[in-house]
């Protein structure tokens, strides 16, 4: 679970209002709340009341909090006592300050009721406006407005969202409705229909509902109230909020806030607007300006693509009163929270409202570079700068781009909505993209917009292509907040999802057709373009410097190649925590030497085998110690079972049963029939509980002390060359410390045997990967110099639990059904490994003090477990290359927010 969860759940109260202890309160005028009362009143509601409390406009209104919305939640959906009462004697009030009442045929009020969580679900949750609006409160609204053609709108687009969200009205009921009115009146846009049209909306509209709910439409605006806080609390647990909460780490149970707030119209006129705008960008994170808007245009009109807004920067020739308001606006947010704000706005015939601020998502560049402007421009210091950052958000920045100088002709182009690139095979809707992307095909998602039910597709797919949308759409806002590339607005793009196919003038694309995406360009591409690899920014190397300075825990990678070595020295990694030296054995060169040792039938032919690898392995060993010289090199014996170099048991009995068959004799019969003999004798019911690790080297120690030899001589002959080799050897699977012992001895002796006379210093530890090696650690510890937790196979040993096997059967059903809290395999077991992994470490410094420790599992690159293991005291952490960066910044946060001892 993310710091940010965790600290929403821990700060959630019971209700109580500042200053009167014991009250529960479940509803809050707007002048009553702070942005300090977010865990109350959801991020929207706290927001709201932060900026009329600094003397920003905001409309009127007030919030239903999230304590009602968990209590429903956990009463089946019933409210909690109480909670009705308070939200009429809310409305009441609002009614006394504005002078309106909520569907009064003079002076009506019409209200918006949107969710609004603690941690920002961009279009997760569902809204309604123009509530309020009736066949009564209508005609005074066009007789205030002077605009019937303006109160019309509002009462279609009421019918249209409440019939969608409150009653369950599929949404395509209603537009279908609408396009088709468009094509028999000739017109393209919505704002091309007439008065006459809207009121004709208006009755098609509730025929549409009563035909799908066999039901009238409430026409009482409190029941209409009642029911739309009702479906705002129930939007909480839709499928596709479900969906972004799992992928974004959110609990479950923080619930929605409701805010109930005084309509404001920018669908009133020329003289009105709706839009949204970041204070920076938030794709490469510039200060400058970024948003779009849309005249005589309700909010929704924005981020659905239903039409193509504008560019912020013309709206100054337009409403350039109003714009000059905003930017001051805009500056003043930014001051006050200290961060980048994704602020929704409207004009309602000429004044500026702000509906929402928010803390803006980014992608992980603009991440970067917000932090360290902010910080230079005084505004925070580097501490709180490293706090925001999310560090499993840094892995964006590794992901492969587009070669500028490709030369190839785009097919089309449309707005470069999130940056990075993606290669894949077009689908058409997200069910295809989450089947054929959960499969392991790349797939780009083609889509006229996204809509909040496409996120399950979004989150398989290598991109996301739209041919309507801006900027600020759903499509651009997911794909930026995942670091997926996202092209949006791409309006020469003709889909017919019917026919699966999509067009581009003369050129016919069809499902499964492969496209290439780029972000960052807005390119869109026929077939595969080669990727490159990623560049890494000025700003990425001074924030994780930051890092660097601050965190307590050492960060190693896990590199077997000199190549990877090098990467990960320049992703900031301080040594190899683990090399996997049978990684090298089945290169293909290679593969038959590996054979040839294990088919052996006397010493001596093994003895020949291992000679040809001594200089393989001496080569591979070299590489790692120039790369890393100066930092430590961690190189673990050969573990596996020999069984996993030779060929598979039933392939083996096949070919030999094919060859017996085809009336082949001779050496070629003889050898399959040899290979498939040591196959047979070497396979083990359960081989990663087998002949494995340490056992395999007291077994045949010859292996042991060639990949000793090897790694003695390549320090040697790395030294000699002026570099600095520091050498880790590290003993697998030790279970018991005799093992250990006997193992040291092969190891110390032939490391001398190699290095007689030159000052080549080495150390010797065992990975920790069996329970019985944590309850008997302290024996342990007395032959080892570090410890190495293996958390991968300490997990599978200690809950029982087959990491192949149980990935691709049940392990994912017990996550999504709460039985465990995350894969024990992608984030540590605390209770159970964690404390294993706790109680080695006090055992091995008690007969060691000086012990060092460390983790080398995949665990060592998750945000999480890394803040189980700096608190454990380990020294370092290991993993991928790639996960170095978020190790790094992950252990600069845990230090920060350690309580001081």
């Amino acid at each position: 679970m993310s710091d940010q969860s965790e600290q929403a759940r821990t700060d959630q109260s019971d209700g109580a209002a500042p200053g009167s202890p014991g009250e529960r309160r479940l509803v809050y005028d707007l002048a009553e709340g702070s942005a300090a009362m977010k865990p109350l009143l959801g991020g929207k509601g706290a927001g709201v009341a932060e900026m009329s409390r600094i003397g920003v406009p905001v409309p009127d209104g007030f919030t239903v909090t999230t304590a009602a919305c968990v209590a429903a939640m956990e009463a089946g959906g019933t409210w909690p006592d109480g909670l009705w009462e308070e939200i009429l004697a809310r409305l009441d009030a609002l009614e006394e300050r504005t002078g309106r009442r909520l569907g009064a045929a003079e002076r009506p009020l019409l209200v918006s009721v949107r969710s609004g969580a603690v941690i920002s679900m961009p279009g997760m949750m569902d809204t309604i406006l123009n509530l309020g609006i009736s066949d009564e409160s209508v005609v005074a609204l066009a007789t205030e407005s002077g605009s019937p053609r303006f109160a019309w709108d509002c009462y279609r687009r009421f019918l249209q969202m409440y019939g969608e969200v409150v009653e369950g009205v599929p949404a395509h009921a209603f537009s279908d409705e609408i396009a088709a009115l468009k094509g028999r009146r000739g017109v393209e846009q919505d704002t091309d229909l007439t008065v006459e049209d809207l009121q004709e909306l208006v009755e098609t509209f509730r025929t549409v509902a009563l035909r799908h709910t066999g039901e009238e439409l409430p026409t009482d605006p409190r029941e209409q109230l009642r029911r739309a806080v009702h479906a705002v609390f129930a939007s909480w647990d839709t499928p596709r909020a479900g969906v972004y909460r799992k992928a974004h780490d959110i609990p479950d149970d923080l619930g929605t806030a409701v805010n109930v707030m005084q309509m404001v119209f920018g669908n009133r006129g020329d003289t009105s607007a709706t839009g949204v705008c970041f204070t920076r960008n938030p794709s490469t994170g510039a200060k400058e300006l970024y948003g779009e808007f849309l005249v005589n245009a309700q909010g929704e009109d924005v981020v659905a693509g239903i039409r193509t807004p504008l560019p912020l920067a013309q709206m100054e020739r337009v409403l350039p009163d109003a714009y000059g308001e905003l930017l001051d606006t805009m500056n003043r947010l930014e001051q006050h929270y200290g961060d980048m704000q994704d602020i929704e706005f409207t004009v309602d015939d000429g004044k500026l409202y702000l509906l929402q601020t928010r803390t803006g998502k980014r992608t992980a560049a603009a991440a970067l570079k917000v932090a360290r402007d902010l910080v230079a421009e005084g505004v925070i210091d580097r501490e709180t700068a490293l706090r925001r950052i999310e560090p499993a958000q840094l892995d964006q920045l590794l992901h492969p781009g587009l070669d500028p100088e490709h030369g190839r002709e785009p097919l089309t182009r449309g707005l470069n909505a999130s940056p990075g690139a993606g290669v894949g095979t077009v689908v058409f809707d997200a069910d295809t993209a989450a089947e054929r992307g959960g499969a392991g095909e790349p797939v780009v998602l083609v889509r006229w917009e996204t809509t909040p039910d496409d996120i399950h597709g979004v989150i398989a797919a290598q991109g996301v292509l739209t041919s309507h949308g801006g900027m600020t759409s759903h499509a651009a806002v997911v794909a930026r907040g995942m670091g997926k590339p996202c092209v949006a607005g791409a309006g020469d793009l003709h889909i017919d999802v019917e026919a699966r196919t999509v067009a581009v003038g003369d050129t016919v694309l069809t499902e499964g057709d492969t496209i290439t995406i780029d972000g960052t360009t807005g390119e869109v591409f026929a077939g595969a373009l080669e990727l490159v690899p990623p560049q890494i920014t000025d700003d990425f190397t001074e924030v994780l410097s930051w890092a660097d300075d601050v965190r307590r825990l050492g960060v190693r990678a896990n590199a077997d190649t000199g190549a990877d070595a090098a990467k990960a020295r320049e992703l900031g990694a301080e040594g190899i925590g683990l090399c996997r030296t049978e990684h090298m054995f089945m290169d293909a060169e290679r593969l038959p030497a590996v054979q040839a040792m294990i088919l052996a039938e006397k010493p001596e032919e093994r003895a020949e085998a291992l000679e040809r690898l001594l200089p393989m392995q001496q080569a591979d060993f070299t590489e790692l110690f120039t790369a890393m010289s100066g930092l430590p090199v961690t190189i673990r014996l050969i573990d596996p079972p020999l069984h996993e170099f030779l060929p598979d048991l039933v392939e083996q009995s096949v070919l030999v049963q094919r060859l017996e068959d085809s009336g082949v004799t001779g050496r070629e019969l003889d050898d399959a029939r040899t290979v498939l003999g040591h196959v047979k004798r070497l396979s083990e019911m359960n081989p990663m509980l087998g002949t494995r690790g340490v056992r395999l080297a007291l077994l045949y120690p010859e292996i042991a002390r060639m990949q000793v030899r090897a790694i003695a001589r390549a320090a040697a002959a790395v030294r000699e060359q002026g570099g600095d080799p520091r050498v880790e050897i590290m003993v697998p699977l030790v279970g018991f410390d005799e093992e250990l012992r006997r193992m040291r001895a092969v190891v110390t002796e032939t490391w001398a045997e190699e290095t007689a006379g030159a000052d080549v210093p080495h150390t010797v530890g065992t990975m920790i990967e069996l329970p019985r090696a944590v309850l008997v650690a302290d024996a342990i510890a007395e032959h080892a110099d570090f410890f190495s937790f293996g958390t991968n196979d300490l997990t599978q040993t200690t809950v029982g639990i087959s990491r192949d096997d149980a990935e691709g059967s049940f392990l994912n059903a017990y996550v999504d059904g709460g039985i465990l809290p995350a894969n024990p395999f992608a984030s540590i077991d605390v209770d159970g490994v964690g404390e294993l992994v706790r109680l080695g470490v006090r055992k091995g410094r008690g007969t060691t003090p000086d012990l060092k420790t460390g983790v080398c599992g995949e665990h060592g690159g998750d945000p999480a477990s890394i803040a189980l293991f700096d608190e454990i005291g380990l020294d370092y952490v290991s993993c991928s290359p790639y996960r170095v960066p978020i190790a790094r910044l992950a252990a600069a946060q845990v230090t920060l927010d350690r309580p001081a001892r």
